[in-house]
């Protein structure tokens, strides 16, 4: 039987919880449950702290588990990224007071605060910086540079206003760019089970990412239809009954589909239907 983790609680847990509903896995309704047997598709669930997901993991005791890069790479566990999903996306970057830090090196010797010591002390490793600490705190960073607990911070930026409002800059270039992770311990054999649970997702993702639009054009505007919507690999062209039309099905991009919904009707395409996909196998 496939054991596999799942955040249960966070903005990694909702998305992760209601992938994995789409995928054909049933998930818990009681948010005290904390394990949960799938016995159709033959899987575990196990609804952890995200911080602690890497570690069961990585030691094996786990075959997969949705976690966040950012989280994975602080454990340092023995686990490795197989699968992004496409939610929960994060910036990490350092900041400081206005003028006292440009670049990277300004760091050595100097007294970072962050709640990910693992992840920026493997970076700063990698780029060849000595700090003289990193402080560990379980959140609101910035305040300990007002409180004089450290010289720089490790955080997570998203607009910026946070930053802005504490008379903070960023600096260096980004640190990590996370965002929601399947992993699997580094030493596991290939698993059918596991292929398929990840196919499935995999399979949701391009759903949600995609939809399907049809849209009838005539003939001697085909060419010019087919390079606003190329599709995935091809469109499908069928002829209608009437001559001189065609029907034309292909994928688009979800985020786009308005604007290309606007082309072809600019074009002269007419019954311009776009639908959501919810599942597909590519």
């Amino acid at each position: 039987m496939l054991r596999v983790a799942v955040p249960n609680k966070g903005s990694l847990s909702g998305p992760a919880v209601t992938m994995l509903h789409a995928a054909g896995y049933p998930q818990r309704g009681d948010a005290g449950e904390l394990v949960i047997l799938d016995e159709e598709n033959d899987v575990e669930f196990f609804y952890l702290r995200p911080r602690d997901i890497a570690i069961y993991v990585g030691t094996g005791r786990l075959d997969l588990g949705i976690t966040g890069r950012d989280l994975l790479i602080d454990s340092g566990a023995a686990a490795d990224e197989v699968l992004p999903l496409g939610f929960a996306r994060s910036t990490f970057r350092f900041a400081a007071a206005p003028d006292t830090h440009r670049r990277l090196d300004d760091l050595n010797g100097q007294t970072i605060a962050t709640s990910y010591p693992g992840l920026v002390a493997k970076h700063l490793a990698e780029h060849g910086v000595h700090p003289a600490g990193l402080v560990r705190l379980d959140g609101a960073v910035e305040t300990s540079l007002r409180l004089g607990l450290a010289d720089a911070i490790a955080d997570v930026v998203e607009t910026g206003r946070t930053l802005a409002q504490l008379d903070l800059v960023v600096f260096g270039d980004p640190i990590l760019v996370s965002e929601a992770i399947v992993i699997r311990p580094a030493s596991a054999d290939a698993d059918p089970a596991v292929q398929r649970l990840l196919r499935r997702l995999h399979s949701v993702g391009v759903a949600r990412d995609y939809r399907m639009v049809d849209y009838i054009v005539p003939d001697n505007l085909l060419d010019q239809a087919v390079a606003i919507t190329p599709g995935l690999e091809s469109p499908t062209i069928s002829p209608l009954h009437r001559p001189g039309q065609v029907a034309v099905r292909a994928m688009v991009p979800a985020a786009t589909v308005q604007t290309i919904m606007d082309k072809l009707e600019d074009l002269g395409a007419t019954a311009i239907i776009a639908a959501q996909i919810h599942a597909c196998r590519l």
